[in-house]
């Protein structure tokens, strides 16, 4: 049964991404739609307020979804920003240390009586002028033609991977503003959903929340009429078990809190198993269950866009990060739209 309290999970790949624009714009769509009622309108109801709430949630999940995505796109970009600039840093000292021989056998031929144009040139604060006017590499002699063609050679390529590096730093850049975006974007909604807590009173902020009575109950064996899990899954619900009662903080991996994705991705990473960052690519990672041959240890989806995962750990229950102010927790599968499962193992 389709419940409204869970939020989306964090997962983000090409196909799921979304301009900064177009999240901007979103959010400014859902303002309007739940700006707060002005002393003349009427208290909303408590199951307004829940759906409102929910809605906001799952919002946030989405966002925190494409923000984990990104984020683990910037990080990858920023490891090849540093490669790119270790690399022109090494290429610039042995240009470096070339335009020293080529400034030994300069003063050589100075001594000799003959300083070479082309020695001028590749001296010259711009060397590649030479490469157009290669001629002058025949006015000097073999080890000095040898010189000044490695030296072109170095120069050239240190100004491509600058060039590239130049580049890489743009797309660098450009993640890290669409990054501000989406963390606008995610606390935004959360800004709201705390407004809209606010305004429940004490014993409908309980019934918002939705926590089925399992939720909070400690684990005391296998769950009832579970299959009981082995080998790998064993160690990632293992590890999801020693989890229970951390925070949900969006775009979390651990070890201190998570989110929905970061949650499983370090359960099965306990187990020796690598899973992608975000629900998107999680889903795609391992081999499709329907839901009636689940076993302990599977990965479950929820929504239609699948912005939500949790550990499946038998009997119709799951551990998963709910959304903030949600502990890690044991919950039913039943309370969120499912969308598939999979088994990494």
């Amino acid at each position: 049964m389709a419940s409204h309290r869970k939020p989306r999970c964090s997962t983000l790949t090409g196909r799921a991404r979304r301009t900064a624009a177009g999240v901007v714009g979103a959010a400014a769509a859902s303002v309007t739609v739940l700006a707060p009622a002005g002393h003349a309108e009427p208290r909303p109801a408590p199951e307004q307020v829940r759906a409102q709430l929910d809605g906001l949630y799952q919002e946030a999940e989405q966002a925190t979804q494409r923000y984990d995505g990104a984020r683990e796109q910037a990080e990858a970009l920023q490891r090849q920003v540093t490669a790119l600039q270790d690399d022109v840093a090494r290429r610039a000292a042995a240009m470096e240390a070339t335009r020293e021989r080529l400034g030994e056998l300069a003063a050589e031929q100075y001594r000799g009586g003959g300083f070479p144009p082309g020695f001028q040139l590749a001296l010259s604060d711009d060397p590649r002028q030479f490469l157009q006017r290669a001629g002058m590499l025949d006015q000097a002699g073999a080890v000095e033609r040898q010189v000044l063609e490695e030296f072109g050679r170095q120069r050239l390529a240190l100004d491509t991977r600058t060039a590239e590096a130049r580049l890489r730093l743009a797309d660098l850049d450009a993640r890290q503003r669409e990054l501000a975006a989406e963390k606008a974007t995610v606390q935004d909604r959360l800004n709201r959903a705390q407004a809209l807590l606010a305004r429940l009173a004490a014993e409908e902020r309980g019934t918002a929340d939705r926590a089925s009575r399992d939720s909070a109950r400690p684990d005391l064996g296998p769950d009832p009429g579970a299959v009981a899990a082995s080998g790998r899954a064993a160690e990632a619900i293992a590890f999801a078990r020693a989890q229970l009662g951390k925070p949900y903080v969006w775009g979390a991996t651990g070890p201190g809190s998570y989110d929905c994705s970061g949650l499983v991705q370090a359960a099965w990473a306990a187990a020796g198993v690598s899973l992608p960052r975000t629900t998107y690519d999680q889903i795609d990672a391992a081999r499709r269950i329907p839901r009636d041959a689940l076993q302990p240890g599977d990965l479950v989806f929820f929504y239609s866009g699948v912005t939500h995962v949790g550990l499946y750990t038998g009997g119709g229950r799951m551990i998963h990060a709910p959304h903030p102010g949600a502990p890690v927790r044991y919950e039913s599968i039943d309370v969120m739209p499912f969308a598939g499962a999979v088994r990494p193992s």
